[in-house]
């Protein structure tokens, strides 16, 4: 399962919980993926950092529900229009708009960072 938000954000540690009391409900596994875009930021790329960082929080304390992120990241950030005759700017995309390298690179450490501290929590499995 995947949490992309709706009319509101998915992220948090509530949301975590009721979906995977659904999923244990319909006797699937209950872990899940967070996406950090979408409706889970708002629409706002940068805000990604802080949905991540939260998502991050949660792994860090130990949580084995959560085994994944999706995150918009493009070489730079932003986006831009494609516009018929007007070159593209290499490395920016033209759908969703994205988090750049340094705060990818920024946001998949701290990341991992919290992996580490998760599996220093809880046994491995």
């Amino acid at each position: 399962m995947i949490l992309r938000g709706g009319q509101m954000p998915n992220y948090d540690e509530a949301s975590v919980t009721a979906a995977c009391t659904a999923l244990t409900s319909a006797r699937l596994p209950p872990r899940l993926m967070i996406d950090c875009s979408h409706a889970n930021s708002n629409k706002q790329y940068r805000r990604q950092l802080a949905v991540a960082e939260s998502v991050g929080e949660q792994v860090g304390r130990g949580d084995p529900r959560i085994i994944g992120v999706m995150v918009e990241s493009h070489l730079r950030e932003g986006r831009q229009d494609l516009v018929p005759g007007q070159p593209l700017i290499y490395g920016c995309s033209i759908t969703d708009a994205c988090l750049g390298w340094e705060d990818s690179e920024a946001l998949l450490e701290a990341l991992a960072e919290q992996v580490r501290r998760r599996r220093s929590v809880r046994p491995a499995g």
